[in-house]
């Protein structure tokens, strides 16, 4: 007769079930980079309801909600449990030199893709350089 009861995978899911809880909520993976006049995220949010999706502005401060629920049918049990549920959060520090009132997401193929625009005074600019000469003939 086979033993049924493995005390080491009883240990893992004991200690991943642990894990889980302090984790909570839970981390999403991101990219940030500027493409020209504008910053670009990316978060990886696989699965999440886009209903469930939150991105908001307060202040200086960028947030990012979003939640994922387990797909379980009536009565299944799990074999495996690697891709959490639950709620997941982000935020970010915006610099003075973002326009937030142009801040625009969208959501596909479960990524998120947040665009921050630079603001038009943050934007590199050329200043021009008088000589004292050019002042006089002004003036004259």
């Amino acid at each position: 007769m086979g033993m049924t009861f493995d005390p080491i995978s009883q240990l893992d899911r004991f200690a991943a079930s642990v894990l889980d809880s302090v984790r909570s909520p839970r981390l999403m993976p991101v990219d940030l980079f500027r493409d020209g006049e504008r910053y670009v995220l990316h978060a990886d949010l696989p699965g999440a309801d886009p209903g469930s999706i939150d991105v908001d502005v307060d202040g200086t401060q960028l947030s990012i909600r979003a939640q994922r629920t387990a797909d379980t049918g009536e009565g299944s049990r799990w074999l495996a449990r690697e891709r959490s549920s639950g709620s997941f959060l982000r935020q970010f520090t915006l610099g003075d030199g973002v326009d937030i009132d142009r801040i625009s997401a969208s959501y596909e193929n479960g990524v998120l893709t947040v665009v921050i625009p630079v603001s038009e005074r943050a934007k590199p600019r050329r200043i021009t350089v008088e000589s004292s000469s050019h002042r006089e003939e002004i003036a004259a």
